[in-house]
C-alpha cells in the first residue's frame, strides 16, 4: 500500500512491507536471580566442605588458613574441579539443580566439553577477581556473563 505522499508525487511503486528479520536460535539466558542464588548454593554445598576439610584436617586451624595463599588456591581448584565435573557430567551444580537451571553449549545444545569448561572457570575466577566483569550481565538485554560471552554457553531455564 502506497503512502498518499508517494501518490501525490508520482512515487506508486510497491514496497516490500515484510523486510526479512533475522531470528536468533540461541537459547535465552536463565534469569540473573537465579543463577545468584544457585552460586550461593554452590558455595555452601560444595565450597564449605572443601574449606572445613583444608583448614581443620590438613592445616592447624584457621590462623594457619588465612596465612597461606596456598591454601586458599588450592581450595578454589578443588572447588574448580567439582564444579567442572557436574558441568560435564550434568551440566547441573547442585545449586543449578535446586533452580532448575542448566549449563550448555550454544552449537551443541548439550553439556559443555572438557576444555570449554576449564576454560569457562578460568575465565569467572577472572571476573570474580576484577569485580567489574561480574556486571556485566546487568547491562546486557541478553543477561550473558563473559564466560557465556568468550565460552559460547548459555546458562538456561529448565524446563520442569
Amino acid at each position: 500500500m502506497s503512502r498518499w505522499r508517494d501518490i501525490k508525487q508520482g512515487n506508486t511503486q510497491k514496497k516490500e512491507e515484510n523486510p526479512k528479520v533475522e531470528i536468533d536460535t540461541s537459547p535465552s539466558s536463565a534469569p540473573i536471580g537465579s543463577r545468584i542464588k544457585a552460586f550461593i548454593v554452590d558455595m555452601f554445598m560444595i565450597m564449605m566442605p572443601i574449606m572445613y576439610i583444608t583448614t581443620y584436617l590438613i592445616m592447624e586451624g584457621k590462623d594457619d588458613f588465612q596465612g597461606s595463599d596456598e591454601a586458599r588456591w588450592i581450595t578454589a581448584g578443588v572447588f574448580g574441579f567439582v564444579v567442572i565435573l557436574f558441568w560435564i557430567i550434568k551440566g547441573q551444580t547442585p545449586g543449578y539443580k535446586a533452580y532448575s537451571i542448566k549449563l550448555i553449549d550454544n552449537e551443541t545444545k548439550n553439556n559443555v566439553s572438557l576444555p570449554k569448561a576449564i576454560l569457562r572457570y578460568f575465565i569467572f575466577l577472572m571476573s570474580a577477581t576484577t569485580i567489574l566483569l561480574s556486571f556485566l550481565p546487568f547491562f546486557r538485554k541478553d543477561k550473558k556473563t563473559i564466560q557465556d560471552l568468550l565460552t559460547k554457553t548459555t546458562v538456561i531455564q529448565e524446563k520442569v
